[in-house]
């Protein structure tokens, strides 16, 4: 987690304290708001798969984090109703990864959600799309 919460929005920070597997995956959250959050971790051997290469759930839990803390920084809680993850390349061990998610529309019961994970070198490991329910529940 981000030692710097000067870009942490105020919802977000109230998530991660319960957020056990983000907080497993060591995620750094570099900038969240309203709509938008970036988080970067660093893949870790015991997260590999019998191929060597990164667990395709890591990234999809990267994204899933990322998508969550944009969407309800809006200020209703949001839960996933639907999220699909499209593999473009693998991660490694020691591959830094990094998952941008953006509302691309936000409705009254509805957030559509579009993620994009790069690795260190700029490359595009994957794409993720997901709808959420926003419930009428408030931060």
């Amino acid at each position: 987690m981000s030692e710097d919460h000067g870009n942490i929005h105020p919802i977000v920070k109230q998530l991660l304290a319960e957020d056990r597997m983000t907080n497993w995956l060591k995620a750094e959250v570099l900038e969240s708001k309203p709509g938008f959050c970036k988080l970067k971790m660093t893949a870790r051997e015991e997260m590999s798969n019998g191929f060597g290469i990164i667990h395709g759930s890591v990234a999809f839990a990267l994204a899933d984090s990322a998508i969550a803390f944009a969407s309800n920084a809006h200020g209703r809680h949001a839960v996933s109703m639907n999220t699909s993850i499209r593999h473009l390349s693998p991660v490694k061990v020691g591959d830094v990864i990094t998952a941008e998610a953006t509302v691309t529309k936000l409705k009254h019961r509805v957030a559509n959600v579009d993620a994009i994970i790069i690795n260190q070198d700029g490359v595009r490991v994957a794409d993720v799309q997901s709808t959420g329910y926003r419930k009428k529940e408030e931060w």
